[in-house]
């Protein structure tokens, strides 16, 4: 078939490109946005990619047009598409029918670490032998990619909760058949799509019914929504339910929790009973439920016990989270996806228990649609308790937050912030930000830089001047 993807250019589009091209599909698409790295990966693959949106692009007709979820009605390939009715599908429907349907699926969801865990999964199942095709939100380091197609039964996906097309408001995970369904945690965010936090429960309620009988449901028991949801649907639940935490009324429980090596190292007990003990590169209490709700997965495909602990030893992790992105004149510098407070929060508190000397510097952007606003103000002010110093960004495109509701005013929040007794400051971008740290950091200073977004390039920007500050004093102290 001839795909044509209109938005090729987002993470999900150009992951898809991909697996359609490695179907043997023909494949072609459009974007106004064509940068790395998608554009680079699209270019290694030989995808064409048109710049800009122009109706001539879908001449020759293709088989099938997919619009991506940033599309709206007005885009001139759209209404193309709709006045010559054209056959056309969103991403996660050709994703199903394509990848999923017929195999056995298993979907991570929930508002955090979703990529982390899909990531860890593809992993183990990789070392069991089960040869999954996945596709993940983010670079999984162990392949060196984010998707993966193959002949095995098997298929792992981050299931996403944001909508699915300007034709479908439903959440993407609704298209993806889980037999095996992980659900982390449910907090309120995608302020754009969703009212509140009632609406965010109803989608993973809906998510949650889609499981099959002879499937399983693995559920994160710390989260006090997560059981709101799995009690409200009591009798509903009509598949088999897994519960996973650190607290004491979990199935599986993660126990014994060491962070002072080089790998953290914990004990699962499953039913009260010895069932495992395991250690992983990855840092905090987060990544230990994390890696929990892979295990029980896994184990839900009768993986051997012996490549969950061969795997979970050999992760290396996913590109933006936690990243080290490199250290110049005795400061690491830190990449990190955190945008919601509760994942600053908890990546602050892990990269302190980390790096625990010298200064935690947090640097913040507020660009999802969600931290843009005033809703979680006062949470953001809590959530940077861990840091030594703060700079927050102003608010990354202040007009299309505005649509939402009420701006997060960063004024307001650096001065909480100092009032709390932690120096914060408010800079517009990144250079502004580069130049005012950069004379301000000592060695032995760790800087989380903080963002869904590129950030105006700023880890490498501030690499690149504390290399050029040493250049000079080194000039200076010869002269």
């Amino acid at each position: 078939m001839h795909y044509h993807l209109i938005g090729i250019c987002g993470t999900a589009m150009g992951s898809l490109a991909g697996m359609l091209q490695a179907r043997g599909h023909r494949v072609a698409g459009s974007d106004e946005n064509v940068y790395p790295p998608m554009s680079t990966m699209l270019a290694e693959l030989g995808i064409e990619v048109m710049r800009g949106y122009k109706p001539e692009h879908l001449t020759p007709a293709p088989d099938c047009v997919v619009v991506g979820n940033a599309l709206s009605r007005g885009n001139a390939e759209v209404e193309e598409t709709l006045n010559r009715k054209l056959h056309y599908r969103s991403q996660a429907e050709v994703v199903k029918e394509e990848f999923i349907r017929g195999r056995r699926s298993l979907v991570v969801a929930g508002t955090h670490g979703k990529t982390t865990t899909t990531s860890i999964a593809t992993w183990v199942m990789e070392v069991a032998g089960l040869n999954p095709s996945f596709l993940v939100g983010g670079v999984v380091q162990n392949f060196g990619k984010s998707f993966r197609v193959t002949e095995s039964d098997y298929f792992i996906i981050e299931g996403d909760e944001y909508d699915t097309a300007y034709f479908d408001k439903g959440a993407k995970f609704m298209h993806y058949l889980p037999e095996v369904a992980v659900v982390n945690n449910i907090e309120f965010d995608h302020a754009d799509i969703y009212a509140n936090l009632d609406a965010v429960k109803l989608a993973f309620r809906r998510f949650m019914n889609l499981v099959p009988a002879n499937g399983r449901l693995v559920a994160g028991w710390d989260d006090a929504n997560v059981r709101d949801v799995v009690g409200a649907m009591g009798s509903r639940l009509h598949t088999q339910l897994e519960t996973f935490g650190t607290c004491d009324d979990a199935k599986w429980q993660a126990r014994d929790v060491d962070f002072s090596g080089e790998l953290t190292r914990f004990r699962v007990l499953r039913e009260g009973k010895e069932w495992g003990e395991f250690e992983m590169p990855l840092i905090g209490e987060f990544n230990v439920r994390n890696t929990l709700a892979v295990v029980v997965a896994a184990d839900a495909w009768n993986v051997e016990r012996a490549a969950i602990r061969e795997a979970l030893a050999t992760f290396k992790s996913v590109q933006r989270r936690m990243q080290v992105k490199g250290a110049a004149s005795g400061v690491t510098v830190i990449d990190d996806f955190a945008h919601h407070p509760t994942a600053v929060r908890e990546t602050l508190q892990a990269l302190r228990a980390k790096y625990k000397q010298g200064r935690l510097v947090a640097v913040f952007e507020p660009r999802s649609a969600t931290s843009r606003l005033a809703v979680f103000q006062k949470e953001y002010v809590a959530a940077f308790g861990s840091a030594d110093y703060v700079v927050v960004a102003t608010v990354f495109d202040r007009e299309k937050g505005s649509i939402y509701g009420r701006l997060l005013n960063t004024d307001e929040l650096v001065a909480e912030i100092n009032h709390a007794g932690t120096r914060a400051f408010c800079l517009d971008g990144a250079d502004a930000i580069v130049a005012h740290l950069a004379p301000e950091l000592r060695p032995g200073d760790t800087v989380a830089v903080m963002s869904n977004g590129g950030f105006g390039g700023l880890h490498d920007k501030l690499l690149g001047a504390l290399r050029t500050r040493d250049g000079e004093a080194q000039a200076h102290h010869k002269n």
